[in-house]
């Protein structure tokens, strides 16, 4: 199984990992599964950093990278064959954030840790 972080839980990882759910804890906690982030994680950190609704990174533009390192997570580039299907995913859900690591963990076979019901509603497999 490979495991594709959303941002609630790269953040909660990080920051306040009794957030997350039991089997995300010990997926992440066993390290037997790859883990990747999607750039998307880092822009929506950065952003939410930028208007003041994230506190969690003094540098989001050096601890991220640290902080990615550290877990031995690795990044997932974007390609366009995922922003197609981003944009092509059906269901009202707008956030494309979301769409976006959906349409990742479709295209590769990956699982979604995350607690948003929008991702099984995507067709995600999802973990929590």
């Amino acid at each position: 199984m490979r495991l594709l972080l959303d941002t609630h839980a790269a953040i909660w990882w990080w920051a306040a990992p009794a957030l997350l759910g039991p089997a995300a804890t010990e997926a992440l906690t066993a390290a037997r599964h790859p883990v990747f982030v999607s750039p998307v994680v880092a822009l929506e950190i950065a952003i939410k950093f930028r208007i003041g609704k994230l506190g969690l990174f003094p540098d989001p533009a050096a601890d991220f990278p640290r902080l990615m390192a550290e877990n031995r997570f690795e990044p997932l580039p974007i390609t366009d064959a995922h922003a197609l299907a981003a944009g092509l995913l059906p269901g009202v859900h707008r956030d494309p954030f979301d769409r976006l690591i959906a349409a990742q963990a479709l295209a590769e076979g990956m699982t979604v840790v995350t607690c948003d019901s929008a991702f099984s509603e995507f067709g995600c497999k999802v973990l929590w």
